[in-house]
């Protein structure tokens, strides 16, 4: 099973309750669930983990891996700060962004998403910046208080420059998707990020048939929820999951 996208907050508390539920019904009856990033809406550094909210969604998770699912997480966009402290008391282990796992015999392409939307240049700069080790130790040196009041006004200054982007320039570019399926060698590729789930199909210059799936974000908190995920199968085959 995998999802991603979910931006558990605190503010948004029938998203999370939606997310638990999900939970309990699907990924408890699943061999593995992969997140592969945004997990949380923001994510200040693991001393954050005994917040209240933050400690009942690490009780979730660690529900389903002691009920014998595999959980696995990769860094999104929003939770790169996430590391080994929260991975262990939830009982995920960390996938580095993209990945290439086996599931049900098939060789499958993993990653957030967020790196191929190479059209948004200040993105681009801003996430190289930010996944620096020299960047990271200075960020977390500060006091928690500190870095969420910093984070909040980073999420303001986002919002306001997505407002001024079109919708195209948020999205992947065919090529980086092309390059990256092509040098894996898999021919199904999952990720999130871009909030546009849908399923693309194309042919390699190899002339295999390849496909693509993005997983959908989630938002309970308005009149028309959404969310959801992809089961994968015994045989292959990739099936909707739905709230």
């Amino acid at each position: 099973m995998l999802v991603s996208d979910i931006h558990l907050d605190a503010a948004g508390p029938r998203t999370a309750q939606a997310f638990f539920a999900f939970l309990e019904r699907h990924a408890c009856q699943a061999s593995s669930l992969y997140v592969l990033g945004d997990l949380f809406e923001a994510w200040p550094g693991d001393d954050a983990i005994d917040l209240p909210f933050n400690a009942q969604v690490v009780e979730s998770l660690r529900h389903v891996h002691e009920a014998g699912v595999a959980l696995y997480w990769m860094a999104g966009n929003r939770d790169f700060l996430l590391g080994p402290v929260f991975a262990a008391a939830a009982g995920l282990t960390i996938l580095p962004d993209p990945s290439i796992v086996t599931i049900a015999s098939r060789p499958i392409l993993l990653a957030h998403g967020d790196a191929q939307c190479t059209d948004d240049s200040a993105y681009q700069m801003f996430r190289r910046q930010v996944r620096t080790p020299a960047w990271q130790a200075a960020f977390l040196a500060r006091p928690l208080s500190e870095r969420l009041q910093l984070i909040a006004g980073m999420r303001e200054g986002s919002r306001a420059a997505q407002r001024g982007k079109s919708a195209d320039i948020m999205d992947v570019h065919p090529q980086a998707i092309a390059d990256l399926v092509a040098a894996s060698g898999t021919t199904c590729f999952i990720h999130g990020h871009t909030h546009r789930p849908a399923l693309h199909r194309t042919q390699g210059d190899d002339g295999r048939a390849r496909t693509r799936y993005v997983l959908p974000d989630w938002d309970c908190e308005g009149t028309l929820p959404r969310g959801g995920g992809l089961a994968i199968g015994l045989d292959g085959s990739v099936l909707p999951l739905s709230l």
